[in-house]
């Protein structure tokens, strides 16, 4: 590995009096390399897309999306796995993810693991991809060998694989059966890839997970339809969003929710499909999870 060859470990001739800058200067030359990051997204959204139709398509098969990465790379995978469920009411098992030293690493530094090969394996093989799953193997530099033997695994088992790496013609990315190879360009603080290449890489999972659901029709139009009512917030919302979507009152929207077991996809079903509990749960179903569908019939 040599790291002087990597974007992502060169020095930013911009911010090389970081350390005497008064604060508001700091924060300034930080602010302008971090709008760099969308422009360079921009560069690989055909690639993005792609990914994200594939992985609508497992999914809706019953498959899975596995995440997999060490460190800032692994975190920023778990977060957006652990999100899909709130968000989007999907089982837990649909979107998962993998971090080198195990989830103890979410919070405690476990920086030796990303070199562990047999690691990456096992720990992969231990969830049994198959040719239902898509696998995305994080890793800013792009040549973690944790991860890359994990995406190595998975695709000969069958899954399908994605990189999303900072580095172009990265070892990750070879390995994988999409590149998306993001380049974002030195950091502010030289190799504290949590900076700009985190961002890329929080940004990209945000579009893969956001844009397969909303391909599935777990959302309709641009509102979260499958959220769970589990606080104040959370049920204010729904009802806000039946008002919107079915020209309903307050009142008719909360009474429609207590009659749909507090399931806004089902309520909503019964209000724009003219249709009754038992018959919007089947046309969910059929639809299998699919809102628009089900309302259209």
């Amino acid at each position: 590995m040599k790291l002087k060859k990597l974007t992502t470990e060169s020095r930013n001739r911009d911010t090389e009096k970081l350390d005497t800058m008064t604060a508001l200067e700091l924060v300034t030359a930080m602010n302008r390399e971090d709008a760099a990051v969308p422009r360079a997204i921009e560069r690989v959204l055909p690639e993005i897309a792609k990914a994200v139709d594939l992985i609508a398509g497992r999914l809706a098969t019953g498959g899975r999306l596995i995440y997999v990465g060490s460190g800032t790379s692994g975190r920023i995978g778990a977060l957006d796995a652990s999100e899909c469920p709130p968000t989007f009411s999907t089982n837990p098992e649909m979107v998962q993810f993998l971090i080198a030293g195990g989830e103890s690493a979410l919070t405690q530094s476990s920086e030796g693991s990303e070199d562990s090969e047999e690691m990456g394996r096992s720990d992969i093989a231990a969830r049994d991809p198959g040719d239902c799953d898509v696998v995305v193997g994080l890793a800013a530099s792009g040549c973690t060998p944790y991860t890359i033997s994990a995406l190595q695994y998975a695709g000969s088992k069958g899954a399908t694989t994605v990189a999303i790496a900072c580095n172009h013609d990265s070892a990750l990315g070879r390995a994988a059966d999409i590149q998306i190879e993001v380049e974002v360009g030195p950091e502010a603080l030289t190799g504290s890839s949590r900076l700009k290449a985190g961002t890329a890489q929080k940004l990209i999972c945000n579009m893969l997970t956001t844009g397969a659901m909303a391909r599935m029709g777990y959302v309709y139009s641009n509102l979260m339809v499958n959220l769970h009512l589990t606080n104040k917030k959370l049920l204010e919302r729904g009802i806000v969003i039946l008002e919107s979507l079915a020209n309903v009152s307050r009142d008719a929207a909360l009474q429609v929710l207590e009659t749909a077991d507090m399931s806004v996809p089902v309520a909503l079903v019964m209000l724009k499909a003219n249709a009754n509990k038992s018959e919007s749960l089947e046309r969910l179903r059929k639809a299998k999870g699919n809102v628009r569908k089900a309302i259209e019939g």
